[in-house]
């Protein structure tokens, strides 16, 4: 662990509402884009002249086609159910963190320039113009938010604090004040197709070693294909599994069960990106163009069917918009849901009894899960409300001995986000980052020393590479977080099969 120039915050059994610090996170802010990332996301290099009048005119835009943002802006009387629900406020005791404080920035900007109250008597009713230091306190606070939405869980009118932060980073974006990490990433994505920059020949050798991998460990030949026509199932997976742990003992995992399933299937090196980070930056013509990429990708190989591996907005994107982005999927064979998620499928194979599971593999550990937030309030999973909840956690049971719960309090739909989130996943906002992991970190401590749980299972590669990086500080080890599948992975039991030793899977050029 870096050495750092903040104090990390001291776990405690039950968690508490702590003392204000006004301004406590004023000075955190991410990095800014650089023109060169701005561009091809149709976005204005920097600052523009003129950039109140564009910033409220945009304002307006927003407004008049997305109805919610005005009720969310309109509908809230401060009754304070919402105060000490966010993670971010928990961590770093600054009242701006405070969902209705957050939700304020904008909405006395809305006031001053929307409302006939706001014009007249801006004073009177709270309105303020939009100055050069509200911008500032937007910025640093609009990127204090990991959209996770558990705010609108507790909230009796159901505002959503996550709408209200992406329209004020899709603002700001459109006036030339956007932030490095996302809008970097989704310029790679356009540039080489996924957000680490991979190249297809890196990802050819990356799955080629994958192959030679399990081949050593299990001997059984498991095939990890890329960009083979014809196949049933088109896989799209967060750029992190294919290099990064525990991210890519998971996606040993899909390839294993894909084996035992007996399908056919391959990754796509022009769309080999599930993450969609235009969500994050509240920009849904980047949602879409980002979303194409899997439909072209999808025709081009003529698969019949698409599976999502674990990445939590990945799937919250494709559950709730893929249709909508990037549809009609009439190409695809109907039999099947569009999307799918790899839980889904695996889920699925378990229930029919088509995998083999030694549960003895994992009893080297003992086990909980975090429910990732874009998974646990923003989708589902099956065909049935819930699912999103039971079916990774029937999962992990079908695959280990030893299952704990976290505290009710903390998991499924008021589960606490994992401090990453929401495009924020960069290190210049650790401090942050490790703040806002504070009540995950003591919901887990509490369970670790309660019922011996050793390792804590997810299916967010954001979440995954989040935990690797906060654990430690709160004395931890990094490898206590792994993948779903990556238990899957470690308790199935391979099948040979005669086709194994075929060399018909050669990628397509």
């Amino acid at each position: 662990m870096a050495k750092v120039d903040f104090a990390v915050p001291e776990l405690k059994e039950y968690p508490e509402i702590p003392a204000l610090k006004m301004d406590a996170m004023a000075h955190s802010s991410p990095f800014k884009s650089k023109p060169e990332f701005q561009g091809p996301l149709g976005f204005p290099g920097e600052l523009v002249e003129n950039w109140q009048q564009q910033a409220i005119a945009k304002m307006g835009d927003l407004l008049g086609k997305y109805r919610s943002l005005r009720v969310y802006l309109d509908a809230c009387v401060k009754c304070g159910a919402c105060t000490d629900k966010c993670h971010y406020y928990l961590g770093t005791h600054d009242p701006k963190n405070m969902p209705v404080a957050r939700q304020d920035l904008m909405r006395k900007v809305y006031r001053r320039y929307f409302t006939l109250a706001g014009r007249l008597f801006p004073q009177l009713v709270g309105a303020q113009d939009l100055t050069e230091d509200v911008l500032s306190d937007w910025y640093s606070y609009y990127h204090q938010c990991s959209q996770c939405r558990r705010c609108s869980v507790f909230c009796p009118y159901g505002i959503d604090t996550a709408e209200i932060s992406m329209a004020a980073r899709e603002i700001m974006d459109s006036i030339g004040v956007g932030q490095k990490y996302c809008n970097e990433i989704i310029a790679k994505v356009y540039r080489i197709g996924n957000n680490l920059g991979l190249p297809g020949p890196a990802l050819i050798d990356t799955l080629e070693g994958l192959e030679e991998d399990v081949y050593d460990d299990t001997g059984v030949q498991v095939r990890y294909p890329i960009d083979k026509a014809g196949v049933d199932i088109l896989l799209v997976t967060p750029s992190a599994d294919f290099f990064a742990e525990p991210h890519v003992d998971g996606l040993i995992g899909y390839g294993k069960v894909f084996h035992e399933a007996g399908v056919s299937w391959t990754f796509s090196s022009y769309a080999s990106e599930a993450a969609n980070f235009g969500m994050f930056i509240g920009s849904y013509d980047n949602m879409r163009r980002l979303s194409q990429r899997i439909r072209e990708a999808a025709i081009k190989l003529g698969v019949k069917r698409i599976v999502f591996g674990e990445c939590g907005h990945a799937w919250r994107v494709a559950y709730n918009f893929l249709n909508t982005l990037a549809g009609p999927w009439d190409f695809l064979d109907p039999r099947y849901p569009v999307p799918q998620h790899i839980c889904e499928f695996t889920h699925e194979l378990i229930q029919q009894g088509k995998l083999n599971l030694d549960k003895s593999q994992n009893d080297d550990k003992v086990l909980t899960f975090h429910d990732s937030c874009n998974v646990a309030r923003a989708s589902r999973m099956g065909n049935y409300p819930g699912g999103q909840f039971d079916i990774p956690r029937a999962i992990i049971r079908a695959t280990c001995n030893h299952f704990y719960d976290m505290d009710e309090e903390t998991i499924r739909d008021r589960t606490f986000c994992c401090g990453g989130g929401g495009g924020l996943l960069t290190d210049d906002l650790m401090e942050l980052r490790v703040k806002g992991a504070l009540p995950r970190m003591e919901a887990l401590n509490n369970v670790m020393r309660e019922k011996g749980v050793t390792h804590m299972a997810a299916i967010c590669a954001i979440c995954k590479s989040q935990f690797t990086k906060v654990l430690p500080y709160y004395g931890m080890n990094m490898d206590q977080i792994v993948s779903v599948h990556q238990l899957v992975s470690n308790a199935i039991v391979l099948t040979p099969r005669d086709d194994d030793q075929d060399d018909d899977d050669d990628s397509d050029d």
